[in-house]
């Protein structure tokens, strides 16, 4: 129907003819959003299975390394058998010669095999002779039958076992091996292993690996907090069971907070390959491999922010690409429709381009805001790490300067002495020089000249140990001259506490370490045994030096009060310390400790058995020659 311009009226439009659009535009954007779901999906499980194939390899690895780890013992307990001494202890349990001679052997085969014990059970579990049988806890006449590897070994078979110890909370993995006849064993031979340099050469990998046993608790952890954790649910029946065979010592065994995302399709049903989530964190690849032999299984948990970035990415792509490819059908639609209404559908075909035109502009501009905001993110992750080396440098310049402030109060004692003798000496010089009497005059310059060469000394060991020192430079120190300037820096605390100095350490020995981070070390190291014993009747301070196993040692030992073991769990943590508010930030140890690392060395703490605290650091040699500062 025609409508003349006298009829005053519009033509009428189908209700149909209005909503196209819109349902056009519905439709675009459900295939767009379902074509970048697709791509995005497609190419999230592509990186996953990519992810979980490197993991794989790297859990068989760790796997072999394990395993090697574990059999290195194995002959161990066997090899008790074969002595003529144990048997003969078994014999005659009650004989305190065969006793003796047995714990000797004991001790020996224990330090060569690396072992941390070695013992000796009846077959009623008592136990016989002992490696450790001179420490005060020794195992030594124990009762060890409710342990599951003595049962294994006294039924003829060789048991396998990990477990908390009872008499030092020490975690271990224990080999057990029946001795005599194993039809009806005399006796019991264990070896206890420490696990924890597989759980050290774990720690700093961008993945976190554990380790659980058969009862799903977590014995090895990268993460040292989730070690005596369960990894399932634990009914109260069996919390009830592990008391009683104190296999755990009565650990909590709280539940690892690991939720189940969604199973990938990769994995098998149980125990597959999944994505989890540990407390509100983001999405982790999760796999698990059992180990041969054993009950034990190994998971490793990697971070999957690449796979979802490059998830991200090809959405965006596949989006676009879908909303090109729609367009451009969209847009060969209308020209068809304009070359069969030509004339009629010009106006429509010039909105269709504007709308056309409109959308692509919409779309590059959602996309140049989505390239701006990564750039963003980079740049500003980029400015993080440097803020984070910044801070990390200068909470280690913090920490010496702290040693410094408290070194003040000594040093500015030990200037102002000399300072007043310098104002004594130089009135007392003019008055000389006007009497004419030059002998005396000379004699006090002498003596200015040397003050001033103390005070030099003292400025310039200060100046030396307060300089921050440019990173990356390998530098080599001699360990003698270094615990020189340490006991010079500390001359006044020293002379305060007054102790015994016990020092054994040869000249030629030499680190690989800046000298100026190894005085840090040796200050904080011998500030806190002055601490220790300065209410000591009788104060000892004890420095020995050696070289074992291609590193060289340096203990520092007090007599004091020693470590507690709520000290020892967090010894090396930041800002924890022992000392009053206001003496101490508890940034020292964690400093020292972190230096060491950084050169390829380590620092660890005991209680020796003659009292007070012992700690070692280990360095290994250097092979240039030292370089002298201060």
């Amino acid at each position: 129907m025609i409508f003349s311009p006298s009829d005053g009226a519009p033509p009428a439009t189908s209700p149909w003819r209005r909503i196209v659009p819109f349902v056009a535009l519905l439709a675009l954007a459900i295939l767009v959003t379902g074509a970048g779901w697709l791509g995005y999906r497609y190419t999230y499980d592509a990186a996953l299975a990519r992810q979980a194939e490197r993991g794989q390899v790297q859990m068989r690895l760790y796997a072999q390394a394990l395993e090697s780890e574990l059999a290195r013992y194995d002959y161990v307990p066997s090899l008790l058998s074969l002595d003529a001494r144990i048997d003969a202890l078994l014999r005659q349990p009650a004989a305190p010669g065969r006793v003796a001679q047995a714990n000797d052997y004991l001790a020996a085969l224990n330090g060569r095999a690396g072992t941390r014990v070695v013992y000796v059970l009846d077959a009623r579990g008592k136990v016989l002779a002992t490696s450790n049988h001179q420490r005060p806890d020794s195992y030594l006449g124990e009762d060890l039958s409710f342990r599951p590897y003595f049962r294994a070994a006294i039924e003829g078979q060789l048991g396998r076992f990990y477990g908390v110890g009872t008499t030092r909370s020490e975690s271990g993995y224990y080999l057990s091996a029946p001795l005599g006849d194993r039809d009806k064993p005399l006796g019991v031979a264990v070896v206890k292993i420490g696990l924890e340099p597989l759980e050290n050469r774990w720690q700093g990998n961008d993945s976190q690996m554990l380790l659980a046993d058969e009862n799903g608790v977590v014995i090895l952890a990268s993460d040292p907090s989730w070690k005596l954790a369960a990894l399932r649910p634990l009914s109260p029946e069996q919390r009830q069971t592990l008391d009683r065979s104190l296999q755990y010592n009565r650990a909590p065994l709280p539940q690892l907070a690991l939720s189940m995302v969604r199973p990938l399709a990769n994995g098998p049903a149980q125990g597959g390959d999944a994505l989890v989530r540990l407390r509100q964190g983001p999405p982790m690849l999760a796999q698990h491999l059992a180990l041969p032999g054993t009950d034990w299984d190994l998971t490793l948990l990697t971070n999957t922010s690449q796979a979802r970035v490059a998830a991200l990415n090809s959405a965006a792509l596949a989006g676009v690409l879908a909303a090109f490819v729609l367009l451009l059908g969209a847009a060969w639609n209308v020209r068809r429709r304009i070359a069969s209404e030509r004339l009629a559908a010009r106006a429509a075909l010039e909105a269709a381009n504007s709308e056309l035109e409109r959308k692509v502009a919409e779309r590059t501009a959602d996309l140049s805001a989505s390239n701006h905001l990564l750039q963003a993110e980079v740049a500003e992750r980029t400015r993080t790490e440097a803020y984070l080396r910044q801070a990390q440098d200068g909470l280690t310049q913090a920490g010496k300067l702290a040693a410094v402030g408290q070194m003040s109060a000594g040093i500015a004692h030990e200037l102002n002495q000399p300072l007043a003798a310098l104002r004594t000496l130089s009135g007392n010089t003019g008055k000389f020089l006007a009497r004419g009497d030059y002998d005396t005059a000379q004699q006090n310059l002498e003596k200015i000249i040397g003050l001033v060469e103390r005070m030099g000394r003292i400025t310039g060991a200060l100046r030396s140990f307060a300089r921050n020192p440019a990173a990356g430079q390998g530098h080599a120190a001699r360990l003698a001259d270094a615990v020189d300037n340490a006991l010079f820096l500390l001359d006044t605390r020293v002379a305060a506490v007054a102790p015994r100095i016990e020092r054994e350490i040869a000249p030629h020995l030499v680190v690989a370490c800046d000298p100026n981070r190894l005085e840090q070390v040796l200050v904080n190291l011998i500030g806190n045994a002055l601490d220790a014993i300065r209410n000591q009747p009788a104060p000892l301070l004890a420095l020995h030096a050696y070289e074992a196993g291609g590193m060289v040692h340096l203990t520092v030992r007090d007599n004091g009060p020693g470590l507690s073991e709520a000290a020892f769990a967090r010894l090396f943590e930041p800002f924890f310390t022992t000392k009053p508010a206001g003496e101490g930030l508890g940034l020292g140890l964690t400093l020292s400790a972190g230096i060491l690392n950084e050169n390829g060395g380590n620092l660890t703490a005991i209680n020796h058995p003659d009292g007070g605290a012992c700690f070692t650091l280990a360095l290994p040699p250097a092979h240039e020659a030292p370089r002298h500062v201060g």
